[in-house]
């Protein structure tokens, strides 16, 4: 299978011109509220956000949805949450990646905490892949995607995305 690339570059600034704005209204969104994935076991879930990436556990409960479901959530700084499912019972098989579903999660971290959180998960025996000397790319127990990013809230490899 040939990808015409020139062709998706035109299209990527075709649609950019069309419908990025300079002058872009405020979003009607207050922010992220939570994100959430499934987890296939709580604690080890809690070791591996809390104890390895250091992001606190906030709260658990039972899933309102479905008796006997912990939802329980992570601070991820800057008043957002990472938030996880576990559902007994069900057999939701392990993480795939389809059109429509998660890619990666990106979390915003200062430099040095990217270099001690690189250094933790390489300890841990994580196996991560390090792109442009600013992202962290690995996999959470579950298989889901999960990425460091060394770069401020509201920018991308030095572009402002926000």
């Amino acid at each position: 299978m040939s990808i015409d690339y020139q062709a998706i570059e035109a299209k990527r600034e075709r649609i950019k011109a069309e419908h990025l704005r300079e002058n872009r209204p405020p979003s009607s969104a207050r922010g992220l509220h939570h994100f959430a994935l499934i987890s296939s076991d709580v604690e080890a879930t809690i070791r591996f956000y809390q104890d390895l990436l250091e992001f606190p556990l906030t709260e658990i409960f039972e899933n309102r949805d479905y008796q006997g479901s912990n939802h329980f959530f992570f601070d991820i700084g800057n008043g957002n949450l990472l938030a996880f499912f576990d559902f007994p019972g069900l057999d939701l098989g392990p993480y795939r990646e389809v059109l429509g579903g998660l890619h990666h999660v990106a979390v915003s971290v200062d430099p040095s905490t990217w270099e001690r959180l690189r250094g933790k998960l390489a300890a841990a025996g994580v196996p991560h892949q390090v792109e442009s000397g600013t992202s962290i790319y690995f996999t959470d127990p579950d298989g889901a995607r999960v990425e460091l990013l060394a770069d401020p809230l509201g920018e991308m490899y030095g572009s402002r995305v926000l």
